[in-house]
């Protein structure tokens, strides 16, 4: 087994063998299983709140930067150099539909920041067909002259060695953009910041403002990519219930992560600096969660010294509905699994990329020519081969890696469907105990306790809602806050189980390993 492979099936194993002794324990030492779920469930209680501190921080710095004139504070602080910057923006299109994305760049052109500054490139799929091409004309017609450049891409279909979907789209773009615009005018590569939205991604009016003062104010600058908070409520008030509390705890989970930057990676919208998009060779084209790599790739390149920038300041995105109840749950099943695929990068950032190989040519070879020849040799074989990195950093990263995948696939499910199962495996001897008797007791009054996060989200999910022309009546107020009841069902459901899934197949490898989804965008619902 190579060390790679270890990796690949170290997430799965690690989850799999927690839930196995979660049962066999019940069963053969229900007493031990009982106190360690006790023991957990106080963790959780304790950790909810931890979060729920970091929510509430979030929140109020987001609401306060909301209000900010951003290009205004932007322009006064730095007189001198705010017009050098270039922002190159890529959406990425698949079938989305020409409302859709007619609506992303209508945000562009309202936004408080010179249109003039903007390179738009609309990144279409050849696979997307005629009707995608047509979408793409009437953005262009419509709104690309108001833009400093604007350029429409079509990736095309079966290229060797790609993944199709959005990773390589971007690629393409990048490089589209780079050989037809930024080499012709002959654009200094420190100036470009390149943002990555999906295609029904709307900004914010002082979005770039903010972009652009967190990066000139920022140390370091072009070692980090910026990172603004997802809210997924384009269509919030069509969206089903279900869909909803799903969408608003991803938003929870990602504000959560603003106010930890130590442990912010990289999370769909998101922008690179163009100088560190060049040192990693693009985004990967063979891998499904490049939002997350293209932290990895720099972290590698730069050998530990790259990070998250927060930006505090939020994007809007589509809730994940489909027209019907069913195209709900399997389309966020399989967003959400499409999410948790991010597992593949624990094998990368411990192990590298593989080094491509002649047939013939043995590993060892191929090691001793890229140490000699290669000065990102470290970059292309990760953590365990690159002694610039310090220990203390890959030991953290490491573990805060695995850790976060295992909690994702296993905590849910410990915490609301394991915590009885003592007293119903535990036997006759067990089931007599005090321990037995105070069990379900003990546990319940944790859960209930928990729930107070529970509230928190349904109060934050209330005032992130966007305005509507007739305002929520009170009812629909009780609504929107009862909602929140099934969340312990989403959570295992659409948490849990996609998780276990992503980490069980790439533990099996092979022909079980996930392409990419796309996730259709649909208004009209």
């Amino acid at each position: 087994m190579t060390t790679r492979r270890f990796f690949e099936i170290l997430p799965g194993t690690l989850s799999w063998l927690t839930l196995f002794l979660m049962i066999f324990l019940s069963w053969y030492w229900p007493q031990f299983a009982a106190v360690f779920i006790i023991l957990f469930d106080i963790y959780w209680v304790l950790k909810t709140v931890y979060l729920s501190l970091h929510l509430r921080s979030t929140f109020s710095i987001m609401k306060k930067n909301l209000k900010v004139d951003w290009f205004g504070e932007f322009k006064k602080e730095f007189p001198d150099g705010w017009e050098k910057i270039i922002h190159l923006i890529i959406l990425p299109m698949y079938r989305e539909p020409y409302e859709v994305v007619k609506e992303s760049f209508k945000s562009l052109v309202k936004g408080n920041y010179p249109l003039e500054k903007f390179i738009v490139v609309l990144a279409t799929e050849e696979k997307g067909g005629i009707e995608a091409a047509e979408t793409a004309e009437r953005i262009k017609k419509e709104f690309g002259p108001r833009f400093f450049k604007f350029l429409v891409t079509s990736h095309p279909a079966g290229l060797p060695g790609e993944i199709p979907g959005k990773g390589s789209n971007e690629t393409w773009a990048a490089k589209q953009v780079k050989e037809k615009i930024i080499d012709t005018l002959n654009i200094p590569n420190e100036n470009i910041l390149v943002s990555v939205f999906d295609a029904d991604t709307q900004i914010f009016p002082e979005y770039f403002g903010r972009l652009a003062y967190v990066f000139l104010k920022s140390e370091n600058r072009l070692r980090a990519i910026y990172q603004p908070i997802p809210l997924f409520i384009n269509n919030v008030y069509q969206a089903p219930a279900l869909a909803r509390v799903i969408s608003f705890s991803s938003t929870f989970w990602q504000m959560m992560q603003q106010s930890r930057p130590e442990r912010l990676t990289s999370f769909s919208s998101q922008s690179i600096p163009f100088p560190a998009l060049l040192d990693i060779g693009y985004w990967q084209t063979d891998v499904v969660s490049e939002d997350s790599r293209s932290f990895w790739q720099c972290y590698l390149r730069y050998h530990g010294d790259f990070r998250v920038e927060p930006l505090f300041y939020p994007v809007s995105m589509d809730s994940n509905a489909a027209p019907t109840f069913w195209g709900t749950l399997k389309n966020n099943y399989r967003q959400h699994r499409r999410w948790a695929w991010g597992c593949e990068n624990i094998p990368y950032l411990m192990c590298g990329k593989p080094p491509s190989r002649d047939a013939n040519e043995s590993e060892k070879n191929i090691r001793e020519v890229s140490r000699k020849n290669s000065q990102d040799f470290a970059f292309r074989e990760g953590f365990l081969y690159d002694p610039q990195i310090p220990l203390l950093k890959k030991w953290y990263w490491s573990f805060n890696s695995i850790e976060g995948f295992h909690s994702w696939a296993t905590n849910a499910l410990m915490i609301f469907a394991l915590g009885w199962l003592p007293v119903t495996l535990g036997g006759r001897h067990f089931n007599v105990s005090l321990l037995s008797y105070n069990l379900p007791s003990i546990t319940s009054f944790i859960v209930e306790i928990s729930m107070v996060g529970v509230a928190s989200a349904a109060i934050f999910s209330i005032l992130l809602l966007p305005p509507r022309p007739e305002p929520l009546r009170w009812h629909e107020y009780i609504w929107y806050f009862a909602q929140w009841l099934i969340l312990p069902l989403t959570l295992i459901v659409f948490g849990c189980f996609p998780a276990l899934e992503s980490q069980t197949r790439l533990m099996l490898g092979g022909k079980w390993r996930l392409g990419f989804w796309a996730t259709p965008k649909s208004r009209v619902i």
